[in-house]
Order: C-alpha cells, then sequence, then structure tokens
C-alpha cells in the first residue's frame, strides 16, 4: 500500500500525512482551506489539493481512482460518509476510513456497510482518547498503558521515582523481586536519549522505561518501578466537550467525579446527562471556583477542553494549588515536548493518540494494533505471523536466528491466552502474535518484509 489520499488537513489529518511522509508513502490531502495547506505543501513531501472533500471532481483530481486507502477526517460527519461512498462506488478506492463523531450515526452500525457509506474502518478520536485517558486513571503510576492481544499483555511507560524499589539497581535485579510475575524491560531513554536495556543496565531516577508484562502481572510490575502512587477517588475534570463528556461517563460510577464547564448551557446539558457527576459552571482558570471546591482533596485534575493555553493554565493552577497529579490536552506537539513530565505529568497529543488506530490499517502484513510512542517518535506493534518455515523468515526459528533491524526489538509473544516474554533461544510459531518495540522507525518496511509471508504461500 503506497498511495494515500486524506480528506481534511486539520490536526489528525495533518498528523497522519506527516507521519506517513517520513516513512516514504505517496501522501495526498485535500482541503477546502488553503491555509491549512500551505504549511503542510511547505515543509513536507506530499501533493496538496483545494477543493470540497465530497465532490467527486475533487476526488478525481486528487487522484482518488489510483489510490489504495482513503482517509476521510474532516470535521464533518456528513462530508467524510459522502465521502467514502463517492470514493467506493465511482473510484472503487479499495480500503476507506472515516471518522465519525456523532454517537446517534455511531449506534446505528448499519450505516457503514457497503451497500450504504461503504465505510471500512469507523474512526472515532474522541474514543480514542477517552479510553486511552481510562487507562491513565486505572494505572496512574503510568505516563502511557497501552493493550495487546485484546487486553492479554500491556506495556506501560513509567518514570521512576525517588525512592521506588529499582532505583539505582540493575534489571538483572527485578525477576528476584518478581518471583513468578515475568516482565521484559522493552527500553530506556535517560535525558531523551535511548537505551537499550539489558541486565547490567542500572535505573535512576527520571529514567523512562518501557516494560511489557502479562495484564495479570502489571500491578506487581509497576510498583518496583514507583514510590507508592496514592490510588485516586476524586477526579475533577476540566471541560465537557466531546472528551470531556465521555470520560465523565466511563469513571463517574467509579469515581468522585466534578466537571467544570464554562458554556451554561452546555453545563445544564451535562448536569441532566451525567446524573452520578457534579457539573459546574464556570472556569477551570479561576482560582476561586478551584478553592471554593476544595482542588487540593483532588487526586486527578485533566484538562480538557480544546484550548491548549487554558488545558496549560488551568493545569499549573490546579497543581500550585495542591492537587495530586495532572493530565493536560495539548494540540501542539511543541508544547507537548516542553511541558511533559513538569508541572504537568502527562501532556497528551490527541492526535497522536488517534494515528496509531490508523496506521494499523496502513501497514503491510496483519498488523493488529499500531501505537504512537514518545510523541510519535518510536512506535510499539502487534502483528500476526503466518505461513510455514519454507514460506517465513521467522517461523520455526529461534530469536537469536533472526535478524531485526537496528533499532527494533522483540518483545514479547501471545499464543493463544499465554503471553511469552521474547528471550534468545524462543521458537517462533504460527499464528503467534509478536509485540515489537520499533525505536527508529525508518525501518518500518524491513519489519514489514521480514514478518510478512512470502509470495509462494499463495
Amino acid at each position: 500500500m503506497s498511495r494515500i489520499l486524506i480528506l481534511g488537513a486539520g490536526r489528525v489529518g495533518s498528523s497522519v500525512a506527516e507521519q506517513l511522509v517520513q516513512e516514504k508513502y505517496d501522501v495526498t490531502i485535500v482541503d477546502s482551506n488553503p491555509a491549512l495547506l500551505k504549511p503542510l505543501a511547505d515543509r513536507l513531501d506530499l501533493r496538496t489539493i483545494v477543493g470540497e472533500a465530497g465532490s467527486p471532481l475533487t476526488l478525481r483530481e486528487a487522484g482518488a481512482a489510483d489510490c489504495d486507502l482513503m482517509l476521510a477526517v474532516t470535521p464533518s460527519d456528513e462530508v467524510n460518509m459522502v465521502a467514502c461512498k463517492i470514493a467506493h462506488e465511482l473510484f472503487n478506492v479499495p480500503t476507506r476510513l472515516g471518522r465519525i463523531r456523532q454517537s446517534d450515526y455511531l449506534q446505528q452500525p448499519q450505516l457503514f456497510s457497503e451497500a450504504n457509506f461503504a465505510i471500512d474502518h469507523v474512526i472515532t478520536p474522541a474514543q480514542i482518547v477517552t479510553d486511552y485517558l481510562v487507562s491513565l486513571i486505572e494505572t496512574p503510576e503510568a505516563l502511557q498503558v497501552l493493550d495487546f492481544g485484546a487486553g492479554r499483555a500491556l506495556m506501560v511507560a513509567v518514570r521512576i521515582q525517588t525512592g521506588a524499589p529499582m532505583d539505582g539497581k540493575a534489571i538483572s535485579d527485578l525477576q528476584q523481586a518478581l518471583g513468578s510475575a515475568e516482565c521484559r524491560v522493552v527500553s530506556i531513554y535517560r535525558k531523551n536519549q535511548r537505551i537499550r536495556p539489558n541486565g547490567d543496565s542500572v535505573l535512576h531516577v527520571g529514567d523512562e522505561v518501557f516494560i511489557v508484562a502479562a495484564q495479570r502481572y502489571i500491578r506487581k510490575v509497576i510498583r518496583e518501578f514507583s514510590a507508592g502512587e496514592k490510588p485516586i477517588r476524586r477526579v475533577t475534570i476540566a471541560g465537557g466537550g466531546n472528551v470531556g463528556f465521555r470520560l465523565a461517563h466511563a469513571i463517574q460510577g467509579d469515581y468522585q467525579v466534578k466537571l467544570v464547564e464554562c458554556d451554561r448551557r452546555r453545563a445544564q446539558w451535562l448536569a441532566e446527562a451525567l446524573p452520578a457527576t457534579l457539573v459546574l459552571h464556570g472556569e477551570a482558570t479561576n482560582e476561586d471556583l478551584l478553592e471554593t471546591e476544595q482542588i487540593e482533596r483532588c487526586d486527578l485534575f485533566l484538562a480538557l477542553t480544546s484550548d491548549d493555553e487554558d488545558n496549560i493554565m488551568s493545569s499549573l493552577l490546579a497543581k500550585q494549588m495542591g492537587a495530586g497529579k495532572t493530565i493536560a490536552i495539548i494540540n501542539r506537539s511543541s508544547y507537548v515536548d516542553l511541558l511533559q513530565g513538569g508541572r504537568i505529568d502527562v501532556a497528551l497529543s490527541p492526535a497522536q493518540a488517534t494515528i496509531g488506530s490508523l496506521l494499523a490499517h496502513v501497514r503491510r502484513g496483519d498488523i493488529v494494533a499500531v501505537h504512537s510512542l514518545r510523541r510519535g517518535a518510536a512506535e510499539a506493534i502487534e502483528l500476526i505471523i503466518h505461513g510455514t518455515q519454507d514460506t517465513s523468515r521467522v517461523i520455526g526459528r529461534r530469536i537469536e536466528e533472526i535478524k531485526l533491524p537496528s533499532g527494533v526489538d522483540l518483545a514479547a509473544i501471545i499464543r493463544g491466552d499465554a503471553v511469552i516474554m521474547a528471550h534468545h533461544d524462543t521458537v517462533l510459531e504460527s499464528n503467534d502474535h509478536l509485540i515489537l518495540f520499533i525505536d527508529n522507525k525508518t525501518h518500518i518496511r524491513e519489519v514489514e518484509k521480514l514478518f510478512s509471508v512470502k509470495l509462494g504461500f499463495f
């Protein structure tokens, strides 16, 4: 798959375009606003088309007849649906992904069938971000929580804290502490430089560590890397938009939730839609409001408005006034790098959280999941290997016999219900799900080729 057509040059569309251009895909991006296209054309090797995404003439000019995949991520659900239908009927585009936000459409999945709007895969960024936030709330020590094998295995990113059991210890000491609970330390980042771990690698306060373990062991594993986080009970959410509403709805049964919304009519609607959530009308940057609501008793403050500056300021203010942990949605990637791990504990880019679900459909081979790591600099993927020893380059071979590209590590294997940590003498079998950590994304194509089935298989 090499020719990609993207409809919509907003945050998601532009982020995906940048990612795919870096991986040498042939990308065309369409938007009705030339101001959104110009900066992309100036810095990326791609083709831009000014026009309406739902127009057959625009799609023809953009090369829809020759593209392998179309991604419709304009702000309008209706435009995305119509564009996918036109792409299917007039241009026979093989794979069509559409962003759909309205819940009333999502509750009618038959609308997306080939006979109707012909959307192969529906993408709902707000729900993806919500699920991501729920995983962070459930695992408060983690910077990222990634799901593999339908939840059988997890990869977590944690920052070594002062007083953590593993502070100042070598990785070889870890297994003795864990007993029968196996895990794999996949990568260590120290001052933004990757250290490829081995048994002699010593961990220090501030190190960002990526670990893979079976889901049932993950709590025990995380305790070795943290100083003991206070459990989260009280949650305050700033912003009652799509993400804020979905998150409050998802967690209000398990936590004490307050939601702050500046728009009065929206606040009234939220109060009716969220009976177990205390909805407050006001600005989350208002110090008096935060003081009145005893923000110092809040275990987790999440700034989820559509305004980066408001999210930054409200998070900093909440932290200064005594809130436990802070998470802020930040749309500008340069802000994310600047703020992550400082006074704001987790700075989350919605586009980066969403991009993995899109890339899984672009990658060659049987890719189950793609997760963007470290603000897009690295990636974790889950893929399934097929074939026999004759038709596969890896099946029937020990891991030590497989020459992985530079910057790529095979972290774990999911075989049926079993999660197997990858060791040098582990032999790979057909239908294994492999969890790979890829630090150097220029080698993505090499990874795809290595784990694909030879043509003779077909």
